[in-house]
C-alpha cells in the first residue's frame, strides 16, 4: 500500500466505516438504478483487461468480467476492499490498495481504465487523470462514471430535497454515519459539470472524449481514447 496524502487517509476512514452497509444503501438509495449505470458503462469495455479505480466493493469489476478477461480493482478503503473481497472468490479479480493519484502499476498495463462515483472524491483529479493515461495501453479507454447535479430543473428540485434531507437520514439510520451521507450529495453538489470534465479529460491528453447523460442527467459517463 502507497503512502496515503492526509485527505485520502480521511476519504479512506470515511469509507471503510460505511463498508459493511454500502451495498445495501447504495441499491436501496438509488431504488437499485445504480445496477443500470454500473451495466452502462461497463458495455463501453473492451480488450482482455481493466483496471476498475475506486472498486469499493467490486460491484463494477465484478460485472466487467462479462466484457473483458481479467479486472484488477484499486481503492483507499481497505474497509471497502475486504468487503469486495468477499465477493469475488473465484473470479479472475486482483485487488490493491492506493489511491487514484499514485498508481502501483507499469506503463500501458491496461486496455481500459473505469472508474464509477469515484472521481468526485479524488483530492487531485488532474494527476488521477494522468496516472489513468499512463497505465493505458495505445488506444486503451477511460471510462467514467459519476453522478450529476440534475439538467432538468423540475426533478432537480426533487433530487435536491432527496439528497440533501432524505439520504442523510436514511444513511444514519442503516449505517449509523450520518456524516458520510451528508459528505456524499455535497462532493456532487460541489463536483465540475460535465463540460469541465470532459474538458479536463482533453486537457490531460485523451482524445474523441464525449458523454451520455442517464436518468434524467443524474448521472453521466464520460469516455476518452489514449491515442
Amino acid at each position: 500500500m502507497h503512502e496515503l496524502s492526509a485527505k485520502n487517509r480521511k476519504i479512506s476512514d470515511m469509507f471503510s466505516s460505511i463498508a459493511p452497509t454500502y451495498d445495501l444503501l447504495n441499491h436501496y438509495l438509488s431504488f437499485n438504478i445504480d445496477k443500470l449505470w454500473r451495466k452502462r458503462a461497463v458495455s463501453m469495455l473492451d480488450g482482455k483487461n481493466a483496471l476498475d479505480v475506486a472498486t469499493g466493493t467490486c460491484d463494477v469489476a465484478i460485472e466487467a468480467l462479462n466484457r473483458v478477461d481479467s479486472v484488477i480493482g484499486v481503492d483507499l478503503s481497505m474497509g471497502m476492499l475486504n468487503m469486495g473481497a468477499e465477493k469475488i472468490v473465484g473470479k479472475n479479480i486482483d485487488l490493491v490498495c492506493a489511491a487514484a493519484e499514485n498508481l502501483p502499476f507499469k506503463d500501458e498495463m491496461f486496455d481500459n481504465v473505469i472508474i464509477a462515483f469515484g472521481i468526485r472524491n479524488v483530492p487531485d483529479k488532474i494527476s488521477a487523470l494522468y496516472e489513468f493515461k499512463r497505465v493505458l495501453k495505445p488506444k486503451g479507454k477511460l471510462v467514467v462514471l459519476e453522478f450529476n447535479k440534475p439538467i432538468y430543473k423540475t426533478f432537480g428540485a426533487i433530487y435536491n430535497l432527496y439528497s440533501s434531507v432524505f439520504l442523510p437520514f436514511l444513511g444514519k439510520l442503516i449505517s449509523g454515519n450520518r456524516s458520510a451521507y451528508t459528505y456524499l450529495p455535497s462532493s456532487i453538489k460541489y463536483f465540475p459539470d460535465v463540460d469541465f470534465l470532459k474538458s479536463m479529460m482533453e486537457r490531460v491528453g485523451f482524445k474523441n472524449v464525449f458523454y451520455v447523460p442517464l436518468t434524467f442527467g443524474v448521472s453521466f459517463i464520460h469516455s476518452g481514447i489514449k491515442e
